[in-house]
């Protein structure tokens, strides 16, 4: 089968032998993929057109040993990672909004303050920006070396769970903001 798709695609072709009125050599390795290579002889013969006296035929050797071209995956560029529909800015966003959300109930159920007070208040901004910094490169590591997330989730634990669970910390998040800031007191 596969040198019958490898002989109806050549001898399809606009190059196949005579077609131009005179005779032309075709490289068959580079026509047959490596996988169908076989280790034998192949002659291809094609119709002599008028004038001819001869058809023309070319012999080829496959290789014995094919060895498939794979190329090897190159890490993506930093410009690549933090692109809009990238990998990196919903997922690291979202991670922090988890972090963010799950820490302003925390605060707000241990020392009654509401999500402003938390910031303006204490070593909410240094938490914050250690977090955002600690959490930004632990997400970036993996994801300039060339590993998907999606290649490392599985069961309940998928990539997809975890951008919606972002989605809903980072809504979360501003819906308790504007609560509190609607309410002029805490959620909780």
């Amino acid at each position: 089968m596969a040198a019958t798709t490898a002989m109806q695609s050549v001898l399809g072709s606009s190059i196949a032998y005579g077609a131009a009125g005179n005779n032309r050599s075709l490289n068959l390795r580079s026509t047959v993929p490596a996988s169908y290579a076989v280790s034998s002889y192949l002659r291809v013969r094609s119709m002599a057109e008028d004038g001819q006296k001869k058809q023309p035929t070319t012999v080829t050797k496959a290789s014995k040993n094919p060895q498939p071209a794979v190329p090897s995956p190159s890490p993506p560029k930093f410009s690549d990672v933090f692109a809009f529909s990238g990998p990196a800015p919903e997922r690291i966003n979202g991670r922090l909004a988890m972090v963010g959300f799950v820490a302003a109930l925390a605060v707000e159920l241990s020392k009654g303050q509401d999500l402003f007070a938390q910031i303006s208040n204490g070593p909410g901004v240094p938490l914050f920006v250690g977090t955002s910094i600690l959490l930004s490169v632990a997400s970036l590591v993996p994801l300039l070396k060339g590993v998907t997330v999606e290649s490392k989730s599985d069961g309940i634990m998928t990539s997809d769970a975890e951008l919606w669970n972002g989605r809903f910390a980072m809504l979360g998040l501003v819906a308790l903001a504007f609560t509190e800031y609607v309410t002029g007191s805490t959620l909780v």
